[in-house]
């Protein structure tokens, strides 16, 4: 359920890291920062800032402190402390990313991180060059370090629709991985709501059907879900109102419709991104439920992001 009660729908923007990171150039951090003040005044409840893997493999991603440090000192100077301050958010891939995120969060100014692992064998194998055995236990060691630091996490399960290498993938199997997860956290942590599910339409292949067969699968799930669509073939938005019906009331969207699963996509056509966050939004608030969300700021923040998008392509 999203904060304020069951008509209030959660929001989270993830264009400056799964956005960014898919674009052919790093984006300098003058214009993440831009970006990130924009999303803060419009009201997103949540923002992924980055992602602390190495610069090797994502270069978009080689100024992760400093976006992050930059995003925590906006944070405070536009909404002060309090529970009421939206949260900051970096994906972490192992022990190393966490002590990069570990270093920039306090008491006066968490940060929440993100685990990330997919439904697929083929996709966990090609996107992180791990099984997925392999990486539930890498986070069997991050898990506790960040409760004992009382971060809030946020668990990623992608291609629980599809995968690009293997085709559909059936609901039960993206719970299965789910419980698998869930089961790193003592049962207090899961009540408290320390620990969300976040799953992932990673190629935009869900149709509202699907969004519906792959809910039921967790209608008994312990910890709260987020939904993650990519609007590869423009059904998100019927996806979204699939899922709103069905009671989920947390959404990802990605200002400008930045990011896109890159195995979505051929040489000669890029598969379009995330939901965008205006479509997201306007989509919850013609269903008559409630966000936090001011549309003509988020415009705004919108317009930036495709204006970055572009500049980055041109460049390439």
């Amino acid at each position: 359920m999203a904060p304020g009660g069951p008509d209030r729908v959660r929001v989270a923007d993830v264009a400056l890291r799964d956005g960014l990171q898919n674009e052919p150039r790093p984006a300098p951090l003058a214009r993440k920062l831009e970006l990130l003040e924009l999303l803060l005044r419009a009201g997103v409840d949540e923002i992924e800032v980055a992602s602390f893997v190495s610069p090797r493999w994502v270069p978009q991603m080689a100024d992760a402190e400093e976006t992050l440090e930059g995003a925590l000192q906006l944070r405070e100077r536009i909404h002060g402390h309090g529970a009421a301050q939206p949260v900051l958010s970096a994906l972490v891939p192992n022990d190393r990313g966490l002590d990069r995120a570990l270093a920039l969060h306090s008491p006066a100014r968490p940060v929440k991180i993100a685990l990330f692992t997919a439904a697929s064998e083929a996709f966990a194998k090609r996107n992180t060059n791990a099984s997925i055995d392999e990486t539930i236990e890498r986070f069997a060691s991050v898990v506790p370090r960040a409760l004992e630091a009382s971060m809030q996490v946020r668990l990623y399960v992608s291609c629980a629709v599809a995968c690009p290498f293997a085709g559909p993938i059936e609901p039960g199997q993206a719970r299965s991985v789910a419980d698998r997860l869930l089961a790193l956290f003592p049962a207090a942590a899961i009540e408290r709501g320390d620990v969300e599910l976040d799953l992932a339409d990673t190629i935009g292949a869900a149709t509202p059907e699907r969004i519906e067969a792959l809910l039921d699968a967790f209608a008994d799930a312990k910890a709260p879900l987020t939904l993650h669509l990519h609007d590869t073939f423009g059904r998100a938005s019927q996806c979204v109102r699939a899922a709103l019906a069905r009671g989920v009331r947390s959404f990802d969207a990605a200002a400008g419709g930045l990011g896109g699963c890159p195995f979505a996509s051929t040489d000669a056509c890029r598969a379009p991104g995330n939901i965008a966050a205006s479509e997201l939004v306007r989509t919850i608030h013609e269903a008559g439920l409630a966000t936090n969300v001011d549309e003509q700021a988020l415009a705004q923040a919108e317009a930036l992001a495709q204006t970055i998008a572009t500049e980055l392509r041109a460049e390439a």
